[in-house]
Formats: C-alpha cells, sequence, structure tokens
C-alpha cells in the first residue's frame, strides 16, 4: 500500500493513530520509564491530543473540496503550535546551566490557583517561560523528547496539508 496514494479519510485516520500511539507512548515513558512531564512536555501532548481530534473528526468527515483545507488549517494551527512549544523546551533544554530559569510550581498548583496568577492566560505565560524541570534532558534512541515531538508535528503537519492537496 502506497502512502502516497492514500485517501483525504485515510491519510487522516492514520494521522489520528499516529497521535494516538504519540500520547500513549508519552503515558509509557510517563509512568514505566517514570520521566516525570515538565509543564512543556504537558503542553506538548495537549497539542497532539488536540491534532488527533482534527485528524479523527477530518478522517470520520471526509469532506470534498474546500472542506478539506478547512481540516487542514486547523491540523496545521494544532501543529505549529506544538512546534512553538517543542521549539521553546528545546531552547531552554540548551540553555547553560546558570542561565536555566528556576523551578516553578507545578502545573496541577498553578491551574488550582490561577486566579492569583491571572488567570489561565497568567498560568500559560509562566508556564511558557520555563522552568528548571524543563531544562531536564530525556533521551529517547539519542534524541531529545522535545526533538522528537517537533519532528513529528512537522511530519504530520505536513501530511495534512498533502492529505487535503489531493483530489482522491
Amino acid at each position: 500500500m502506497n502512502p502516497l496514494r492514500w485517501s483525504f479519510r485515510t491519510f487522516y485516520l492514520v494521522g489520528f493513530l499516529i497521535c494516538a500511539a504519540l500520547i500513549g507512548f508519552a503515558l509509557y515513558a510517563q509512568y514505566v520509564l517514570l520521566m516525570d512531564p515538565c509543564p512543556l512536555c504537558i503542553l506538548q501532548r495537549v497539542a497532539f491530543i488536540a491534532l488527533g481530534m482534527v485528524f479523527l473528526v477530518g478522517g470520520l468527515h471526509a469532506p470534498k473540496g474546500h472542506g478539506r483545507w478547512v481540516y487542514a488549517l486547523l491540523a496545521l494551527l494544532a501543529a505549529a503550535t506544538g512546534v512553538a512549544i517543542a521549539a521553546r523546551h528545546l531552547w531552554i533544554q540548551s540553555l547553560p546551566p546558570g542561565a536555566v530559569p528556576s523551578c516553578g510550581a507545578p502545573l496541577g498548583y498553578l491551574l488550582d490557583t490561577r486566579d492569583a496568577h491571572g488567570g489561565l492566560l497568567g498560568v500559560l505565560k509562566m508556564v511558557l517561560s520555563g522552568s528548571g524541570e524543563c531544562a531536564k534532558v530525556e533521551n529517547i534512541l539519542g534524541l531529545p523528547m522535545p526533538l522528537w515531538s517537533l519532528i513529528w508535528f512537522v511530519l504530520l503537519g505536513a501530511g495534512a496539508l498533502f492529505a487535503a492537496r489531493r483530489r482522491r
């Protein structure tokens, strides 16, 4: 089966399965390999879930014409958000030890006390600024986890655009 000849529906349903597998691996890494996720890791999971939901709904709907571009743009938005978060995470990991931001409060605590931090936007700003726990490098097959996320976000975003462009 040649993936370049897949229909829009097949492309999007496979994209959903890939996102589900990536979330499954993230949970495996957390609970079996005991790799605690930092706030940026959790935001990357949220981006994969959003991307997976776009793929699932797009695959089940399988629109024709311009409807495909709506799903492609939604998928691209989720993928671009994931790329930005993963790139920020990689940047924090590349900082010298003295330049890494100090460890902040856990994400759960920040969400519970979000009113004291300026609401959800304030919490999001604090999370995206990074913390010391985000600087810890965990490698899988020789590459840091955020780099794997970045690679998959780029591939899935490109796949969504490719599928929308196809006539089948």
